[in-house]
């Protein structure tokens, strides 16, 4: 059927209506885009919002800096969808200059895969303009690295892309116009700089600014309600607090000596009357800095011997007027507060330049410590009565008093018997510095018999210290030379003259030549120098080396055994021999034995003197040479007193042995007579 001629539509007509459609779907795909965009632009602000709203509530919440850092790191590496933040804290170094030091607050959305970049970056400190965060602390400004692999700035690149970490930035966090805190995050795809990511940020660094300035105003407060406003130093109520931690400590750790000092300056008023109070103050504050500089510098000077990695700091303070107090931890003995007390009048002897005129100051100390009298409790929250702090406190002020009262420019400890002890070890210590100089020791020599034919086979070289017309033994006087730091100087020359002494004896001889033992403490195998020294002696003693026993004791292998391996490894490379003395009797060695490069084990006297007495003695020497028999080691026991027990050690298969049976230890020349003699006399007990 034909078409109505009004129903066809011109071509002309056809095409604008199709172009008016056109254009109505044009608008329409416009204006759903437009409300997209827009919906995204509202999404975006309200996340940028939530997460300044998230910072900003844990910066009004906290006032500790860590944990507000710690939250922001999280919230912006969620936002970012970052899997890496850090952040670093500004630090002045020890030449004054701004650095930033890692802090160990980060945000991690996996820890393995990012574990070499976490490592290089807490071992990295930056200053100003190095690294991504040095150029943030100089400039003062964002920072972004779009390809860490390629930026030769970065010094982390090779960590970072071991941790599959592509993009970097990098913010600061401002007080007024410093530079308070860093914080860096790392993308796993490369990611160009988006500055609208660091203008919001920006906002961000503003509010963790807030809670820096927050902290430091109120670290401020605690510290001049705590602290001395003339000399800086801690006030009498701070000092209080740490001597109650020091007396906790100690309830816990009785081991663990404490000492007050009570420091008061002699004739101080004569300052204030004859210069005037304020040179009087100048004075005291001059007084407290080189006193707080002496204690820093006093675990050289003062305490050798010490750990002092595990040792509190020591806490000096201010009570008032010129009364100084000294809190002294991780003491060994009471002389070691009578070392630092001493120490402390010699560097207060020194002049000091006071308003033009030079004034010299003395000091009277009184020293309280712990354990004296009574065990110091800890106070209780109820308890009635002065507490332990304050009965320290007491006794060192009366023992100051008693200083002055003495003469002034003195040091007396509260209790008189301690006293005396602290200046016996005081003065001992002195006399064996000044005969190491010397080298007033003498060396004693016990026979070491073959149980096989009794016949010696060689001696131990025993040190002896003649002091004031006696010989010590060295159990009075090791232990000092120890602390002393002198304990190698003895070894060393006990070594030499043994040495030389030993090569006397074999150019006499026509039989086997013999052995010389000497004793190495367990502080000598912690000196690198102890391999070489040892071979220069032998050298010049013309000593050769299998001739030379050296012993050690247990408790040597209580420190680092990898490093007591390696010394020990360094003398066997030398060709002498190596000995465990005392075996048995201090902290069990089993597990390591095995491993200790020896070639003797010693028998304990305290096992060997039970022998005729009861078979549990003897099953014990016996599970010991067998022990030794299977490790290849040879055992040679000490403290024979009978024929008994030499016969007993024989039976179970020890071959050689030592003791007053045989002889006592003996200078050189009636050691020499005993060689002489074909046959030795037996001592009779």
């Amino acid at each position: 059927m034909n078409r109505r001629r009004s129903d066809v539509l011109p071509d002309e007509e056809r095409a604008r209506l199709e172009g008016l459609i056109r254009e109505e779907r044009e608008a329409r795909r416009h204006a759903e885009s437009l409300a997209d965009t827009r919906l995204q632009d509202l999404y975006a602000k309200q996340q940028q919002i939530e997460l300044l709203n998230t910072i900003a509530f844990a910066a009004n919440q906290s006032d500790s800096i860590a944990e507000v850092l710690r939250t922001a790191l999280n919230a912006i590496g969620e936002f970012l969808d970052w899997p890496v933040g850090h952040a670093y804290l500004a630090r002045k170094s020890s030449d004054g200059e701004l650095e930033l030091g890692p802090t160990g607050i980060w945000h991690l959305r996996t820890l393995d895969p990012v574990e070499a970049f976490r490592e290089c970056t807490e071992d990295t400190i930056f200053r100003s303009g190095q690294g991504l965060p040095g150029r943030v602390l100089e400039q003062r400004a964002p920072v972004w690295i779009e390809h860490l692999d390629q930026d030769p700035h970065f010094p982390r690149r090779a960590a970072a892309a071991l941790s599959g970490l592509r993009s970097g930035f990098a913010f600061p966090v401002m007080v007024g116009h410093e530079v308070a805190c860093v914080l860096e995050f790392f993308a796993a795809e490369t990611t160009p700089e988006q500055p609208e990511v660091l203008a919001l940020l920006a906002q961000a660094g503003v509010q963790l600014g807030r809670v820096v300035e927050r902290n430091r105003h109120a670290e401020r407060l605690i510290h001049h309600a705590s602290h001395d406003p003339l000399t800086g130093l801690p006030n009498r109520r701070l000092f209080h607090d740490r001597l109650e931690h020091a007396i906790a400590r100690y309830a816990r750790e009785p081991e663990s000596l404490f000492a007050v000092l009570f420091v008061d300056l002699d004739r101080f008023k004569l300052v204030n009357d004859s210069l005037g109070h304020t040179a009087g103050d100048e004075l005291l504050a001059q007084v407290g800095q080189r006193l707080l500089t002496t204690l820093r510098q006093n675990d050289t000077v003062s305490r050798p011997g010490v750990d002092h990695n595990a040792r509190p700091d020591d806490t000096l303070a201010r009570l008032g007027g010129d009364e100084f107090t000294i809190l002294l931890e991780g003491l060994h003995e009471p002389v070691d507060a009578l070392r630092v007390a001493e120490r402390l009048q010699a560097v207060l002897h020194e002049p000091f330049a006071v308003a033009g005129q030079t004034v010299y100051v003395t000091v009277s100390i009184g020293i309280a410590t712990r354990p004296y009298g009574q065990a110091c409790p800890v106070a209780s929250a109820d308890q009635d009565g002065p507490s332990c702090a304050e009965d320290l406190m007491r006794e060192a002020d009366m023992a100051m008093y008693r200083a002055k009262s003495l003469g002034k420019a003195r040091c007396e400890f509260c209790d008189p018997g301690m006293q005396t002890q602290a200046l016996e070890s005081l003065r001992l210590e002195t006399s064996l510095r000044e005969s190491v100089e010397r080298n007033a020791f003498v060396v004693h020599y016990q026979p070491i018999m073959s149980l096989a034919d009794n016949r010696i086979t060689g001696f131990e070289a025993l040190v002896r210290w003649e002091r004031e017309g006696e010989l010590l033994p060295p159990d009075r006087f090791i232990p000092i030379a120890e602390d002393a730091g002198l304990v190698h100087l003895i070894d060393m020359q006990v070594l030499y003259t043994a040495c030389c002494q030993l090569q006397a004896w074999n150019a006499q001889r026509s039989g086997p030549p013999l052995t010389i033992s000497t004793n190495l403490s367990a502080r000598q195998l912690t000196r690198p120098e102890l391999v070489d020294e040892v071979a220069t002696i032998l050298c010049g003693t013309d000593t050769p080396p299998e001739q030379l026993r050296l012993e050690i004791t247990e408790t040597a292998t209580l420190g680092n055994l990898e490093e007591l391996i390696a010394t020990l490894k360094g003398l066997k490379a030398l060709g002498v021999s190596l000995a465990m003395d005392d075996f048995g009797t201090g902290y069990s060695s089993l597990s390591y034995l095995h491993r200790l490069p020896l070639d003797i084990l010693k028998i304990d006297r305290a096992f060997v003197a039970g022998l005729d007495r009861d078979e549990y003695s003897q099953r014990l020497v016996q599970t010991v040479i067998n022990m030794a028999r299977n490790l290849g080691l040879e055992a040679v026991a000490e403290g024979v007193e009978s024929n008994t027990h030499a016969a007993t050690l024989r039976a179970l298969g020890c071959t050689r042995a030592q003791g007053y049976y045989y002889s006592r230890p003996v200078p050189a020349d009636r050691a020499g007579d005993l060689l002489v003699a074909d046959q030795l006399p037996l001592v009779t007990t």
